[in-house]
């Protein structure tokens, strides 16, 4: 499911809201997520997951093209992890 659909589906089942407004309501919690996880916190909706940063070591890696050794400095990357909620019906 993509953004667009999301806001979509948003708007029609819920009739109170136009497209304007669901889209709103979408960027308001992406937006959130993002500043949270920005500031090292962790986010957690019940039934759906948790996001958080992980910490990524420094390493040596290959370029394919030529085979020299780069080196990777460290870097933060977000990380899910899902809830069981989800984990389950996703199983069924």
């Amino acid at each position: 499911m993509t953004k667009s659909e999301l806001i979509e589906q948003l708007s029609e089942s819920h009739e109170i809201l136009n497209k304007k407004d669901a889209e709103t309501v979408i960027n308001l919690i992406f937006g959130g997520i993002g500043k949270a996880l920005a500031q090292g916190d962790r986010v957690e909706i019940r039934g759906f997951g948790s996001f958080s940063v992980r910490e990524r070591d420094a390493r040596e890696a290959r370029n394919p093209k030529s085979g020299e050794l780069v080196q990777i400095p460290s870097r933060k990357t977000p990380f899910f992890k899902t809830g069981k909620d989800l984990r389950d019906r996703v199983d069924e």
